[in-house]
């Protein structure tokens, strides 16, 4: 039995390429997944670490993949609330 490369038994039979295809691709979402789950503000992984993790995220930074027109400022009455609540 020769040992053959994975390239050519990809091209020698070519109905797994859809398969190879769809599995390397959730493997590439997975690891995304991951990475944006531990480097990101907007993920909550430990929730008893931090009970208001809200009150860490910068404002200045976008969190969505895409932010069209962002334009943040502060609102008054929220700013008074968090006064009472301190």
């Amino acid at each position: 039995m020769r040992n053959r490369g994975f390239f050519q038994i990809i091209k020698k039979q070519t109905e797994l390429i859809p398969l190879v295809s769809f599995i390397t691709f959730a493997g590439l979402w997975a690891m995304y997944s991951s990475w944006h789950g531990i480097t990101k503000s907007d993920v909550i992984i430990n929730k008893r670490g931090n009970p208001e993790p809200w009150q860490h995220v910068d404002p200045t930074k976008p969190t969505k993949l895409v932010t069209l027109n962002q334009e943040w400022k502060r609102i008054e009455e929220l700013e008074k609330v968090r006064k009472l609540m301190k």
